[in-house]
């Protein structure tokens, strides 16, 4: 309740007003100054063209350059393609850590109540004890490509 009575006072004092206009104004800022960084740096790609078509000509400069381009591109994608896994994995990580928070505030705001009710206690032990030994069917279990092929019979 103390999070919602900060921000009401907030709005109140006009201070979360105040903050969206420096939010927006340095959105603004960061926003000219990317634009006048890539001219910058289009400027400086035009400038080692001109110099690398005085220098070799300009088919070959045109060349040199569309094929670093190119090759920039495909590093990009390999280096996006490869990080793919890690990302996924991670979106994993988190998911199934939001998912055990949930459950767990859950099971917490539960618990009270069904405390206070008949058969609450074999209510609570019950999916305690199922998810304990699980964890330790889990902790016991190997995966991976180690493991014996399982419907070979010994």
């Amino acid at each position: 309740m103390g999070t919602l009575a900060s921000l009401l006072a907030g709005l109140a004092s006009g201070e979360t007003a105040a903050a969206l206009k420096r939010a927006k104004l340095a959105a603004i800022v960061y926003l000219l100054a990317g634009a006048a960084a890539l001219v910058g740096a289009g400027f400086l790609v035009g400038a080692l063209y001109i110099w690398t078509a005085l220098r070799y000509g300009s088919i070959e400069a045109a060349a040199g350059f569309g094929v670093g381009f190119l090759v920039v591109a495909g590093l990009m994608l390999l280096v996006f393609r490869v990080s793919a896994g890690s990302r996924a994995r991670q979106r994993e990580r988190r998911r199934k850590a939001d998912m055990t928070a949930v459950g767990l505030t859950a099971a917490l705001a539960l618990l009270p109540a069904l405390a206070r009710g008949k058969g609450g206690l074999g209510l609570i032990l019950g999916p305690a004890a199922a998810m304990l030994a699980y964890a330790i069917y889990r902790e016991n279990v190997k995966s991976g490509p180690d493991d014996p092929d399982p419907g070979a019979s010994i």
